[in-house]
């Protein structure tokens, strides 16, 4: 007799829970008897029959370490309690109520119109077997009132024929007082305000007061009652001064708070209006009788937990009794001819009064049992409030449920007040006859949809009266039980998803796989099963009962619901062979959205819910990658904020694409997912009615889809973001997957094609410079699509300097990438070098650098901003040994750009080296330096020197250029330190010493040989300007820089000019052109006539020269020595002047000192 789960799911609110099957109704083989009320206390279940019997149920725990077994229930004892039956109705109904009052320990038993009591739990007869006879109804306990202490008892409502009594229950019965309503068939109190009806109409009482307000009729069609009378209803042994009604707490305020005439609510309900929006928390029945005749309480009564005490009592609460009596409603006006209407036979109707809010109760009307009924709000004066509800049939029996109806929590549901629902019995035609079922409705919103719950029918009671077999009863017991939902849990729990071989890269494991992994997951999994028991439990006080059967109806978990209504929208489109509907999806995950979780249960099934839709939504998309224009762009981008909402394990998404499969970071622990999810991820039911054969799809990549890829990558980078936040599980592995994924992504759609756009590549650099968690395969990744760049970037991000440049150097000898990012690499290697603060990288790649392009790798040594600073002469003796090209660079950095003259002998060696190598192999060379000579001799004055002559016509080869540095050199215009082996350079020029002139003039000067420099200027260039100016520097230097001051040789002086000048004029005299001859003696005797005697230039001056030739420096001769004879004269009297002062100065001193006497002894 244990709660079995049901074999189906349910979309419903509410679902159907075996409590006890197969009821020991009858002892014999009666099949007429049935269930007519059922309450539960704590481990006891009472089932009262139609026979007239209560059944005692026991319930036996489940084992301590097996919590997701409900309790079993099994039959302890049948009780018959006193009954005395009505002889003139000749009505049999059996166990009307059971009322359980479990604080002073009674349970008051209402059997064939006799009232008795007995004690708990097992039933004996209590209070002296005290019996009321021609009873109809108890009940009334105070619903706002909490647990009572038992020494104050209970007070209760015991209705009789002609009036209701007020009494409390403990230990005895002490009558309160007697209220003046007859023929009360059902009650619901709150404080001193009791909503009460008998066979006709509803009304208002106040049981303190003893005031009754006439509220409507049950029937509509009833038109003798009326609504909104104000009547007294005191004994007059007990009359009191009327006081008006009152109420002691206002309307809720999220109710409509809106009033209506009662008259013209009468008859006029016939649909719902409004919404409602409150709690209650009475228990309703499921049949009513008549009342039978009165009788008297014959000694004391118990009472029940949830009232009031007596009337002592009752005056302790605050009543606001002085508040003024409300305003009689007003029926509407009846017209002086109205029309015509059909009388209606009135059927009497079973009233039904609830409670669900604190202030308010729910009371029915309606014409007939097979026509629609109507609920109608009323507070406590007696207004109509809140809408109305509508049901398809008026009910047999109403309960509801949610809001304020609990005091305390409901175990394992949510904090948040649950919604408020009312559950009906109500009949529905079917093809196999006329049957009952449980209409579920919202009474605290508008606008929801009307559920139906179908209670299944007992199969031993086929051959019973049809009236009776499919007889449905509900009510509230008294205690709240758990019931357990294994179905929650096993959706819930975790477990490991099992990834294919062929799909993921093993070797990307993060650890070795542990020797007792299959022990540890065999352990997990037992603690992932306990934890998924403690999941499912649901707590209700609702039973349903048909047949031989009771069933506990209890809130469908969300989990529960939610997922029966997903799998109903995707067997729908499996049977119509269409596409999934992606909008039902939506809205059904639109009904969770904002709902926040206040338990681990619903926290646990709102992230559940939001990962199966969204995952299916999203593969849902991927198959359909091909045919995109059929969803639209709304769709796509709800799509895209599901997964961000669900939060779905990004190595789910991966695995969506064969091209990411391999970077899926699994651990050796495995990935571990919801239950649930990895059923829906195996069963693929995107997939199943694909219109294109899945082998055509394998040749389609839907990264290639723009929209797609989109989602995919915006997804994988928002999950990057959450690196470190630390509350993510597998997250060393979750992140891993990310990196490598987006990586992969990004590779992929920045790979060459036309689709590629610029953002691409940025978004793929900012992935590398940030920094990845999977270093090896991201390196593997970039190595696969040729991006051999950006694996650069990725190991610079990492600080692997030598891995960088070891990729670039891969990059500039010709290796393959595809990105074309690296240009002038060789220039990028320099800059990275001279930044570089590693001696050892700097020596290996700049000799490298200096190897493929000398001047480069130079300037790696050479940079005033570089990090590493070397020795010279070690760098020096570094490229003589790996980089020889590259030596002569560096040593013209040295002397001409860092004036290190100690290094100009090896330079020059080296020019010298490179200019006799040329002009050993090659006579177009020498061709070439004779012919510049020839070239130069034959200009016409005024023409340059030779040195710019030969630096504007240069010749494109690096040897002339390495000449022109030798002969700046050797020229000796970078002061007196700098000092070379002028005989060595002899020695090795000598074989070209008619081809190197200008060399052998150098050279000749710097050995003191002028007159032979001289001739050779003269005559082997011609270079008449640069042979003055040697002679005015001494053969200091010649072919200097052309910019700069020039400096006259250490100890040059005049002497030395006029010597140097003497063997110019001599050379100049035996120029073999006369014209030439003339025109250079002439310019040069006009020009530095200063340096010359008189007398040994006309001696030298061929006497066929006439004097007109050298009249210029004859003249200036002449000028000059009647210029040095006058300052011979001036200076002569001015030294006579001087003489005259001193001898004047010194007769005045010797006149002022006056004469000295020295004695000599």
């Amino acid at each position: 007799m244990s709660s079995t789960p049901p074999t189906s799911s349910s979309t419903g609110s509410y679902v159907l829970r075996r409590l006890v099957d197969q009821v020991p109704l009858s002892e014999g083989d009666d099949d007429e008897t049935i269930i007519t009320c059922v309450d539960l206390w704590e481990n006891n279940l009472y089932v009262g029959t139609s026979a007239g019997e209560v059944l005692h149920f026991v319930a036996l725990p489940s084992e301590a370490d097996d919590i997701s077994q409900d309790p079993s229930f099994i039959f302890a004892s049948r009780l018959q309690p006193t009954s005395t039956p009505n002889n003139e109705s000749q009505s049999k109904h059996g166990v009307q109520q059971i009322l359980l009052l479990p604080s002073v320990g009674k349970a008051c038993l209402l059997c064939n119109g006799t009232l008795s009591f007995h004690s708990l739990p097992e039933l004996s007869p209590a209070l002296r077997n005290a019996v009321v006879s021609n009873c109809s109804w108890v009940g009334g306990t105070d619903l706002n009132a909490g647990e009572e202490v038992a020494g104050e008892g209970v007070v209760l409502m015991i209705c009789q024929q002609k009036r209701v009594r007020l009494v409390r229950i403990s230990e005895s019965v002490q009558f309160i007082r007697n209220i003046e309503y007859a023929n009360c068939l059902v009650s619901a109190r709150r404080n001193q305000f009791a909503c009460v009806a008998d066979s006709h109409s509803y009304a208002l009482l106040d049981v303190e007061n003893q005031q009754k307000i006439n509220l409507f009729p049950i029937s509509s069609l009833n038109d003798n009652a009326s609504g909104g009378q104000v009547e007294d209803i005191s004994f007059p042994e007990r009359s009191s001064s009327l006081r008006p009604l009152s109420r002691d707490a206002s309307v809720d305020g999220r109710g409509h708070g809106r009033q209506s005439s009662l008259g013209a609510l009468v008859g006029g309900l016939g649909r719902r209006q409004g919404s409602p929006q409150s709690r209650s928390q009475e228990r309703g029945g499921v049949e009513t009788l008549e009342p039978p005749v009165s009788a008297e309480v014959q000694t004391g009564s118990s009472s029940h937990n949830r009232s009031i005490s007596a009337s002592d009592s009752l005056r302790r609460r605050p009543s606001n009794t002085e508040k003024p009596l409300p305003t009689t409603p007003e029926l509407p006006l009846t017209p002086k001819e109205p029309a015509p209407t059909l009388s209606r036979a009135v059927v009497p109707l079973a009233p039904h009064v609830c409670s669900p809010t604190g202030s308010e109760f729910l009371l029915t009307t309606g014409t007939a049992p097979s026509e629609p009924g109507v609920g109608i709000f009323v507070n406590l004066d007696g207004d109509v409030v809140r809408g109305t509800l509508e049901f398809s049939q008026y009910p047999g029996a109403v309960v509801v449920d949610g809001k304020r109806i609990d005091i305390e929590s409901i175990p394992g549901s949510s904090g948040q007040e649950p919604e408020g629902f009312v559950l009906a019995t109500v009949r529905r035609s079917e093809d196999q006859g006329e049957t009952s079922i449980i209409e579920v409705q919202r009474w605290d919103v508008d606008g929801q949809e009307k559920e139906w719950l179908a209670v299944p029918q007992n199969a031993s009671h086929e051959n019973a009266n049809l009236s009776k077999r499919g007889t449905v009863g509900i009510r509230d017991v008294y205690t709240k039980t758990e019931v357990q939902f294994l179905e929650v849990g096993s959706k819930l729990r975790a477990r490991r998803l099992p990834l294919s071989n062929k799909n993921t890269n093993e070797s990307l494991t993060i650890e070795p796989r542990e020797s007792n992994i299959e022990e540890w997951e065999s352990k997990r999994n037992e603690q992932e099963v306990d934890f998924g028991r403690r999941l499912g439990a649901r707590a209700s006080r609702i039973v349903v009962w048909s047949g031989s059967t009771v069933w506990w109806a209890v809130r469908n978990p969300l989990v529960l619901k939610m997922d029966a209504a997903v799998e109903k929208v995707l067997q729908r489109a499996l049977d119509k062979k269409t596409y999934i509907d992606r909008s039902q999806l939506i809205t059904l995950i639109n009904g969770i959205r904002g709902q926040e979780a206040s338990t681990e249960t619903d926290f646990l099934s709102l992230e559940y819910l939001r990962q199966k839709v969204s995952l299916i939504l999203f593969n849902d998309l991927v198959s359909r990658s091909w045919d995109l224009a059929g969803i639209q762009s709304a769709d796509k981008r709800i799509t895209e904020g599901l997964l961000m909402e669900g939060a779905v394990d990004p190595r789910l998404i991966v695995t969506t694409f064969s091209l990411l499969r391999t970077n899926v970071f699994e651990g050796p622990k495995g990935l571990w997912i919801h239950a649930g999810l990895i059923e829906t991820l195996q069963s693929r039911p995107w997939t199943r009615n694909t219109s294109e054969p899945e082998r055509a799809l394998k040749n389609k990549n839907p990264l290639d889809q723009p929209e797609i890829a989109g989602i995919t990558k915006r997804y994988l980078q928002a999950w990057r973001q959450r690196k470190g936040f630390g509350s993510i599980a597998d997250e060393v592995e979750v992140f891993k997957t990310v990196d490598a994924a987006l990586l992969n992504v990004l590779l992929y759609l920045d790979r060459p094609h036309p689709a590629r756009t610029p953002s691409i590549r940025a978004e793929l650099y900012s992935v590398v410079d940030s920094g990845v968690d999977c270093l090896d395969r991201a390196v593997s990744l970039l190595e696969t699509y040729h991006r051999l760049y950006v694996l650069s970037r990725l190991y610079q991000q990492r600080k692997m300097y030598r891995r960088v440049l070891e990729t670039w150097v891969r990059i500039v000898e010709g290796a393959r990438d595809d990105g074309g990012e690296f240009v002038d690499g060789e220039n990028e290697i320099r800059k990275y070098l001279v930044r570089s603060r590693d001696p050892h990288l700097v020596d290996e790649y700049g000799v490298w650098l200096a190897r493929r392009h000398p001047s480069l790798g130079v300037q790696v040594f050479t940079d005033d901003h570089r990090k590493v600073k070397t020795e010279p002469g070690n760098i020096v003796q570094l490229l003589r040994q790996k980089a020889p090209e590259a030596v002569k660079v560096y040593l013209e950095h040295l002397v001409f750009g860092k004036k290190s003259y100690q290094y100009a002998n090896d330079l020059i060696s080296y020019y010298l080296d490179s200019v006799l190598a040329v002009l050993r192999s090659s006579e177009e060379a020498r061709s070439i330096l004779l012919q510049s000579y020839k070239s130069y001799r034959a200009l016409r004055p005024p023409k340059p020197t030779y040195r710019q002559f030969v630096v504007e016509n240069a010749v494109p080869q690096s040897w002339w250029r390495e000449r022109l540095r030798l002969l700046e050199l050797l020229g000796g215009s970078h002061g007196s330190d700098f000092t070379y082996d002028v005989q060595s350079i002899l020695e090795r020029i000598e074989p070209f010493e008619e081809d190197l002139v200008p060399e052998s003039i150098i050279l000749d000067g710097r050995q003191g040989r002028h007159r032979q420099a001289i001739r050779l200027l003269v005559h082997g260039l011609g270079d008449f300007h640069t042979a003055v100016n040697y002679c005015l520097l001494g053969g200091a230097s010649i072919f200097h820089p052309m910019t700069g001051a020039v400096t006259l040789a250490d100890g040059q002086s005049r002497d030395e000019q006029v010597t140097l000048f003497d063997y110019l004029l001599t050379e100049f005299l035996r120029i073999e052109d006369f014209s030439d001859r003339l025109e250079r003696t002439s310019e040069l005797l006009e020009r530095f006539g200063a340096w010359y005697d008189v007398r040994q230039v006309l001696e030298l001056i061929p006497d066929s020269w006439s004097v007109e030739l050298v009249s210029g420096f004859l003249i200036g001769a002449l000028r000059r020595l009647v210029t040095e004879k006058s300052e011979a004269m001036i200076v002569k009297s001015l030294s006579g002047a001087e003489n005259l002062q001193v001898a004047s100065a010194f007769v005045e001193k010797c006149t002022a000192m006056g004469p000295q006497i020295e004695r000599i002894e």
